[in-house]
């Protein structure tokens, strides 16, 4: 028989084990429902302080997406391009955007998109540039999903 002495500090550490990876996996299961592809935002030249970023967001159930923040800009905004008349206008999204389960949205430039305003330095094709997309659900629990962004002039994504 092993010796009870050993044995029982073994159990508690299993116990712990099994429980850590169990909490691990609602976690992932939590984050997994919301997928990010293609994502991108476009370069810019010296002087200009701002830009968009691009990409397509798919959720298993109805989200909103309330907010994006990066480092290399002080104000981020999601905005909609709309056409008025013959007018195209652009707005800001402050309460966010809706995606309906099992939907995909398409940020892209002449419809939804995310703006990086008063930036400080330009951004150079070819770099990444490292977004938060702030997401929550019907039972209103928020989720934060860090996306990394390549640089480009032109959607990289495009053949």
């Amino acid at each position: 028989m092993k010796n009870p002495k050993t044995f029982k500090p073994f159990m508690n550490q299993a116990a712990r084990l099994l429980i850590g990876l169990a909490l691990a996996g609602l976690a992932a299961a939590a984050s997994a429902q919301i997928r990010v592809e293609n994502a991108w935002v476009r370069a810019t030249v010296a002087g200009q302080d701002s830009t968009g970023a691009f990409m397509k967001i798919t959720s298993t159930e109805p989200v909103k997406l309330l907010s994006i923040s990066t480092s290399v800009a002080k104000t981020n905004e999601i905005h909609e391009m709309k056409l008025v008349g013959d007018v195209m206008k652009m707005r800001a999204h402050p309460g966010g955007v809706d995606i309906a389960a099992n939907t995909t949205l398409e940020l892209k430039s002449g419809g939804y998109h995310l703006m990086m305003m008063e930036m400080d330095q330009p951004i150079k094709a070819g770099a990444v540039v490292p977004l938060q997309l702030v997401f929550t659900n019907a039972k209103g629990q928020t989720q934060t999903l860090a996306v990394n962004a390549k640089a480009s002039f032109k959607d990289p994504y495009k053949p």
